[in-house]
């Protein structure tokens, strides 16, 4: 038998509240609708690609674009992509490749991990930019059931970063 007097949250309890508060109030300023969202080019000759230079992810993206389309150019715009600031650093570089114009289609990525590893893709700043992005993009953080609320806001949510390459 158990006896309670009261429950409080704890731990990722109070972490996927805060998130679903933010996503919420994101999606009420429309950052989520439909008509935000830009289409994908059919054939882009210029990839810009937002992650960790040294990660799998990044690995993984050139492995599937080798294969599938070796003229591509790719502009690969480095960033960390878990820890303090991260998110702002992300943001950053998406608003860097819409200022010099260095892809038609931009990949976000980076691959699994916790839920507190893939919280600078749930960061308001990295979302906004994201749904301010004038350039489409496809957004690709962790695996099939990871998810970040950039998801949201991107022009397409790819389940991996080597599905979003293809």
């Amino acid at each position: 038998q158990i006896l309670c007097d009261s429950l409080e949250l704890a731990g990722e309890g109070r972490l996927l509240a805060l998130l679903e508060e933010r996503k919420r109030k994101l999606a009420a300023e429309g950052l989520f609708d439909e008509e935000r969202k830009k289409p994908l080019p059919l054939f882009p000759s210029r990839v810009a690609i937002v992650t960790s230079p040294t990660g799998a992810a990044i690995r993984d993206i050139l492995q599937v674009l080798r294969r599938r389309n070796s003229g591509l150019h790719l502009v690969i715009l480095p960033a960390p992509v878990q820890g303090e600031g991260a998110g702002e650093k992300l943001a950053k570089q998406i608003e860097r490749a819409n200022r010099f114009s260095l892809g038609e289609v931009i990949i976000l990525g980076r691959g699994g991990g916790s839920l507190e590893d893939l919280l600078p893709f749930s960061d308001e700043v990295l979302v906004r930019a994201v749904a301010d992005s004038r350039i489409p993009v496809i957004s690709a953080v962790g695996h099939e059931v990871d998810w970040a609320i950039c998801d949201y806001a991107a022009s397409r949510r790819a389940p991996t970063p080597s599905a979003a390459a293809e």
